[in-house]
């Protein structure tokens, strides 16, 4: 090699030296500045369901720690596709966030066979926020006192008996579908787009029964318009009301969780975990989100991140071992 072609070599090192340093400046210095302007929160379901009350509590907790407006925007449909999509899409800048229920996240890519986003691949993990048991829930005037007598009446009449859900990919179908393959019992599906619709059509009388999370059914048993009959797990809203997983049937867990787009520089992906962390703790956003059903979880991304794995592989196992699909 001669004094010239090291001397050229060392100016490119040396230039994309300066390059790399000057890039991460520029990327240190938009992560410091962060946020300078309005966030976005998507949430892939509609306006009242408890993904919705999640996001809004959390918004206006993150708003005033940041110092900047968070708008909560419903983007409905498909389960959560439509809204995660949304969100995978957008430009990795740090003011776009996903505030996704567990489908979009780590039910769905086991359920389609064409989802327009990758969820490993196109989000990555902010912080799972918040843990969300399911009720079964009947009208007041329901002949069915328990979760047995209504097992026993989709087994005495199958298909009689109709419930609502999130959508086919949500936990409040799988659940139902994973009891009905446990029991032998069988009841009619009827789809929405969100929990808030379903509650419409329970309400006015049109479905048998519910399961629901805590969140989106709670006023309407406050109302005495909803009678529980099952829970997911102990809760001390419901201290009175039977734990269906301590009676042999399986658990569906349910969370609200937080994601970015793949690409959000790693310093704001890191900052925006630890304001959720701290918005959650703040002692009258934390009771509101206990007095709301939900029980507050502080991940960091990492943990998240493992966390989220041994989920999706446990989801993956369900679906495949109750052969439940979606077309």
């Amino acid at each position: 090699m001669n004094r010239n072609t090291r001397y050229s070599r060392a100016r490119r090192l040396s230039l994309l030296g300066g390059l790399f340093a000057v890039t991460f400046g520029f990327a240190a210095a938009a992560s410091d500045a962060w946020p300078s302007k309005p966030l976005t929160f998507i949430v892939p379901s509609s306006a009242g369901g408890g993904t919705d009350i999640y996001a809004r509590l959390l918004a206006e907790g993150v708003g005033k720690l940041l110092k900047q407006t968070v708008v909560v925007e419903n983007k409905p449909g498909a389960s959560g596709n439509i809204g995660a999509a949304a969100a995978a899409r957008a430009t990795p800048d740090g003011y776009t966030f996903l505030v996704s229920a567990t489908p979009a996240i780590a039910v769905n890519p086991y359920l389609y066979k064409n989802l327009p986003y990758d969820a490993e691949k196109d989000l990555v993990p902010v912080t799972r926020g918040v843990d969300a048991p399911l009720v079964y829930v009947v009208p007041p005037n329901s002949p069915f006192k328990t979760l047995d007598d209504l097992i026993a009446a989709g087994k005495r009449d199958p298909g009689k008996l109709a419930f609502g859900s999130a959508g086919h990919g949500s936990p409040t179908f799988l659940g139902v579908k994973v009891m009905e393959e446990k029991t032998g019992a069988s009841f009619t599906h009827v789809p929405y787009k969100g929990m808030a619709p379903t509650m419409q059509d329970f309400l006015g009388g049109r479905l048998d029964f519910l399961q629901s999370d805590v969140a989106s059914v709670l006023p309407h048993i406050k109302a005495g318009k909803a009678i529980p009959i099952a829970i997911s797990s102990k809760s001390p809203l419901f201290p009175k009301v039977p734990v269906w997983t301590e009676q042999g049937l399986p658990d569906v867990p349910q969370s609200f969780s937080v994601m970015a787009p793949a690409g959000t520089p790693e310093a704001i992906v890191q900052k925006m975990s630890e304001t959720v962390v701290k918005a959650m703790e703040e002692p009258a956003v934390k009771q509101r989100l206990i007095d709301q059903g939900y029980i507050p979880v502080s991940d960091t991304p990492a943990k998240f991140a493992q966390q989220l794995k041994a989920e999706r592989a446990m989801w993956k196992a369900l679906i495949e071992r109750n052969n439940i699909t979606v077309e």
